[in-house]
């Protein structure tokens, strides 16, 4: 059994994780997107945060259920679950997508350091809150 409240407040703290990493390196993003700020700011965000809000949830659950099943649901446990999971579908996936459309390296750098860390608060979040 998930303890769902450990899955919202971990969605949470990988939105907020979000906000702050977009505001810190939000030139370094943009010029690897190849978009101004003046692009970016006519651009609607209430369906990318609904958007990365569901996901997030669903991301949260899924590693909750991942680490319920693996008998791990302790922060040890959510860190390296969450790590391997980002290693072996997150960033591939984000690798081979951006290989495929021409990003720049540096665009799976900083998308690819998002979900990193994303997932190991989400990790650390579950775990915290046992099984």
């Amino acid at each position: 059994m998930v303890n769902y409240l450990a899955i919202v407040i971990a969605a949470l703290a990988a939105l907020g994780l979000g906000l702050i990493w977009r505001i810190v390196l939000l030139k370094p993003w943009l010029d690897a997107l190849g978009k101004s700020k003046t692009e970016a700011a006519k651009q609607s965000v209430v369906v990318p945060f609904l958007t990365t809000f569901v996901a997030l949830i669903v991301m949260a659950w899924m590693l909750a259920g991942v680490m319920t099943h693996m008998g791990q649901v302790n922060i040890r446990g959510g860190l390296i679950t969450s790590f391997l999971v980002w290693l072996g579908f997150v960033i591939t996936v984000i690798g081979v997508s951006h290989a495929f459309t021409g990003a720049k390296p540096l665009l799976t750098l900083i998308d690819g350091g998002y979900w990193l860390f994303a997932l190991l608060i989400m990790g650390a979040v579950i775990g915290s809150f046992g099984p």
